[in-house]
């Protein structure tokens, strides 16, 4: 090896060695570093500058009903599709619906006892009573987008904290722990957003939210013609769950 190349190897090996150093002094539960705020202020508009993603919800009704969405959204129009599947731990089938959703409505394909499309409002606060499960993750999916970052100091300030790295879905991020006890996850190649994960308040329900493939994506949504509202059907997607 040319004494030039030896001298370069040798300090790459140094500073790699120098890296490890550093990550095995550091604790899980430490606060954010300066540069990692910044990393957190901008995950958000990095969402919309993407365009969209594909994603994979899970959010449990207690201990025996699960939902979970499969699909794709577009970030920069506020519109996604999904199959939802409910899924039951007793000896109930699966209940399965083609979904595609706005920030304001919901529509409801292929649902047994139903021609096309059924659609309703998304409520997530009308005063009676807790909201459906469902309009709550329509509501964190279409708010994982922002035209522009937050203030980097926002993240320096409060309980935010390294949580360590961990693969998720052959991806390696760094996880980091949020405000009421909300978690993230970020894609350290590329600092897009992997997960999130959040407690709903007062109750024992764990959102969480994978998305993976970044890219620009078009939704087409449903058309009036074919389109019936679902307030005459309530029975038809209560037996979703949805």
């Amino acid at each position: 090896m040319r004494p030039r190349n030896l001298a370069l190897a040798l300090g790459m090996a140094a500073a790699l060695v120098a890296g490890c150093a550093a990550d095995e002094e550091r604790a899980v539960g430490d606060p954010v570093t300066r540069a990692e705020a910044e990393v957190l202020a901008d995950v958000l508009q990095r969402n919309h500058q993407r365009g969209g993603a594909d994603f994979v919800v899970t959010a449990p009704y207690g201990d025996d009903v699960l939902l979970t969405l499969t699909g794709e959204i577009d970030f920069r129009n506020s519109a996604a599709r999904a199959v939802a599947v409910t899924s039951f731990a007793d000896d109930r089938p699966d209940q399965r619906a083609t979904l595609v959703f706005t920030a304001e409505d919901v529509w409801f394909g292929d649902v047994a006892g139903a021609p096309g499309w059924l659609r309703r409002p998304v409520v997530t606060d009308d005063g009676d009573g807790p909201p459906r499960l469902l309009d709550v993750v329509v509501e964190l999916l279409m708010n994982l987008t922002a035209r522009t970052g937050d203030d980097p100091a926002a993240f320096l300030a409060g309980d935010h904290t390294w949580e360590g790295q961990r693969s998720i879905d052959g991806r390696l991020t760094t996880l980091f722990g949020l405000q009421e006890g909300r978690r993230v996850a970020v894609v350290a190649s590329d600092d897009l957003l992997a997960q999130f994960v959040t407690p709903l308040p007062e109750s024992d329900v764990e959102v969480t939210v994978t998305l993976a493939d970044h890219g620009r994506r078009r939704i087409d949504l449903p058309p009036d013609a074919g389109t019936t509202e679902a307030a005459g059907s309530a029975d038809v997607l209560a037996r979703l769950g949805l």
